[in-house]
């Protein structure tokens, strides 16, 4: 299959993206620029929702539709986010032969931006040579990093896609067909307070409660489908003063939505048993004395995001198998352990693909991309909408 990819051009609009500044809730900037690209570019429509509202982004998400140039029995969309992580601001691009990398203060931002560069060459391919295809549908959503807002906010009622490709992932040639839900836990554990220099038998630690709870759970891998993890703890207000409120926030995810609920609950069952047991200062266990309350936990529970698994004989997998065997290649199927705005396009009911983009090292000032990466990207996209 011959593939006319300009790559001094993909270079180029891969390093213009990526300095423009995007961080999750201020990707008007590249909002802006894939507007203007894809109007020259011959777009049927370019829809700005109204998911702003919701996910406080100073721009909607971007659906914008290709027309087809001979009939086909489907339309299929390609998905990437414009936001990136922190450090994002004043990105300024270094290529030392095939490889980018940021100055190194900043993240690089092939996360997603490669995604993005490689389908602005697949267009641009499509238009200059005439290429036989047919409609297609690209959207681009906001503040995936934060949480998958964007997509969660998505009004894709008037999108006709049947299924589609999120770009958003480490290694090439690497197919993601299935990832687990996760429950983000929100927990609050409320001791008494005292002071921890005249009367600290006056207080309970509520931060104590906390690291007790911690050490009698199973965190990291649970099992073959599960992870758990507390990552922020805060509270406590001086040295000097028992701290009476602390907060642990974490997420529980597993491929399975049984193990989900079983390893949530264990960590709630463990932190309530040991607030619950912790025994009350000795001026309280005096009759009459009500001068605090107990000792007590409260835990929130939120579904962040749900699982997605795709099956072998699914359109959408037969498609990008068959895009592989037309460039003679050895394509990796893969179940990942994270999220990313294909879970909730799934959740949809539009069943989604990820393909990995080359991007590596991503979410560190190390992030970098090889631009025979983002070659091989733009060949597969090519390769699929060509099937």
């Amino acid at each position: 299959m011959n593939i006319p990819i300009n790559q001094e051009r993909l270079a180029r609009t891969f390093v213009q993206l990526c300095e423009i500044d995007s961080p999750s809730r201020r990707e008007k900037g590249v909002s802006d620029y894939l507007r203007r690209t894809f109007e020259e570019l011959g777009a049927a429509t370019i829809v700005e929702d109204r998911s702003a509202r919701q996910t406080g982004s100073d721009c909607g998400n971007l659906i914008i539709s290709i027309p087809g140039n001979r009939p086909a029995p489907e339309t299929i969309f390609f998905a990437c986010h414009m936001d990136t992580v922190e450090p994002g601001c004043g990105v300024e691009v270094v290529q030392n032969g095939d490889i980018f990398t940021s100055r190194g203060d900043t993240v690089l931002g092939s996360d997603d931006k490669s995604g993005i560069a490689a389908l602005i060459e697949l267009i641009r391919m499509l238009r200059e040579n005439r290429i036989d295809h047919g409609p297609l549908e690209l959207l681009f959503t906001t503040c995936e990093e934060i949480g998958l807002l964007g997509a969660k906010a998505l009004d894709c009622a008037g999108m006709t896609s049947r299924y589609g490709y999120a770009l958003d992932s480490t290694g090439i040639d690497r197919i993601i067909t299935g990832a687990p839900a996760s429950n983000k836990l929100k927990i609050e554990v409320h001791g008494i307070a005292a002071h921890a220099g005249l009367h600290p038998e006056q207080g309970i630690s509520a931060l104590c409660l906390t690291a007790k709870a911690i050490a009698r759970l199973h965190l990291g891998r649970l099992d073959e489908e599960s992870t758990a993890n507390l990552g922020l703890i805060h509270g406590g207000v001086a040295t000097n003063i028992i701290p009476d409120h602390i907060t642990v926030e974490g997420e529980v995810r597993s491929h399975s939505l049984q193990k989900l609920a079983a390893h949530t609950e264990e960590i709630k069952r463990t932190f309530q048993q040991v607030v619950e047991c912790s025994p009350l200062p000795p001026c309280q266990q005096d009759e009459g004395e009500t001068s605090a309350p107990a000792p007590s936990v409260t835990i929130t529970v939120q579904l962040d995001y749900p699982a997605m698994r795709l099956e072998p004989g699914d359109p959408v997998l037969a498609r990008v198998s068959e895009a592989g065997r037309i460039l003679g290649r050895n394509l990796e199927f893969h179940i990942a352990g994270g999220g990313s705005d294909a879970n909730i396009f799934n959740s949809f009911g539009l069943p989604t693909a990820i393909i990995a983009t080359g991007m590596d090292k991503v979410h560190t000032t190390d992030e970098c991309l090889d631009l025979k990466d983002l070659i091989r990207l733009t060949e597969l996209l090519f390769a699929i909408v060509a099937v």
